[in-house]
């Protein structure tokens, strides 16, 4: 039997004229969130390890965690719908009086950025991997195309 979700990793963020492509996929597969401008910056930003002067709402959530001594436990891509996707972050929570995990619904683009803060697992469910349409050669050519285009020079 196959596993429930399938494990995935941020594979790349472009640039599109609506806002970002994120390609999200693992060896078998890469499918294509599309997010808009902000969000796709902040997964870039995180996944390039830049310093920001300000925290964004992202790294707001993050130290609101934090301060309620509540841990980001993983993510999962559960749904899509006419090109939609649908997320949910499951938060670990434990102190005096137990143990509690809560899950919240959340749009796939600002939980991938809190799961890459966080250093944690990013997860689609198995039906959603599945019909999801498989974009890894067209990753590869963007990157072989990329490779080829001579740099840019300052005039």
């Amino acid at each position: 039997m196959k596993p429930e979700v399938v494990t995935v990793t941020v594979k790349a963020v472009m640039p599109t004229p609506n806002g970002c492509a994120v390609f999200l996929g693992n060896e078998a597969k890469t499918f294509v969130i599309y997010v808009d401008h902000s969000v796709g910056n902040a997964i870039q930003m995180t996944l390039d390890g830049v310093k920001k002067e300000r925290p964004l709402t992202h790294d707001l959530i993050g130290s609101i965690m934090l301060g309620l001594d509540t841990q980001l436990d993983h993510i999962v891509i559960n749904d899509a719908k006419e090109g939609t996707f649908f997320a949910r972050i499951l938060l670990r929570m434990e102190n005096e009086l137990g143990k509690k995990i809560i899950e919240i619904d959340a749009r796939p683009s600002d939980s991938i950025v809190l799961a890459l803060q966080q250093k944690r697992p990013l997860y689609v469910a198995r039906a959603v991997f599945d019909a999801a349409e498989d974009y890894t050669e067209v990753l590869r050519q963007m990157r072989q195309q990329k490779a080829d285009e001579p740099p840019e020079t300052e005039d």
